[in-house]
């Protein structure tokens, strides 16, 4: 039982070690702000959901699971947020509104 947590564990982290360096090419890589955005934000998003699913199996407790997930909860929040207000930045800088028309 032990050798199939130790590789579940390896398993996820590294999936999610994977996904955080996609997004980083997504953001070197892509031409404009809205699509670096999109894809550093799922990216990363998937990925450290991937290394705290890997991580739960490792946890002290409950209670050391349940901070584990805050983060992971808090850190989605965060990028959410960053993410509407930088894409409203730039949308603004481009001479268009949120909603898609022409601002005027």
């Amino acid at each position: 039982m032990r050798l199939a947590l130790d590789l579940f564990t390896v398993l996820a982290v590294s999936a999610g070690a994977f996904f955080f360096l996609a997004g980083t090419v997504g953001l070197l890589r892509f031409p404009d702000v809205l699509t670096r955005l999109h894809a550093l934000t799922k990216a990363d998003n998937l990925g450290l959901g991937l290394i705290v699913l890997g991580l739960l199996p490792r946890a002290e407790g409950p209670l050391a699971a349940l901070k584990l997930l805050a983060v992971w909860l808090f850190a989605l929040l965060a990028a959410a947020t960053v993410a509407q207000l930088v894409a409203r930045v730039a949308l603004r800088r481009n001479g268009r509104s949120p909603g898609g028309s022409a601002a005027g």
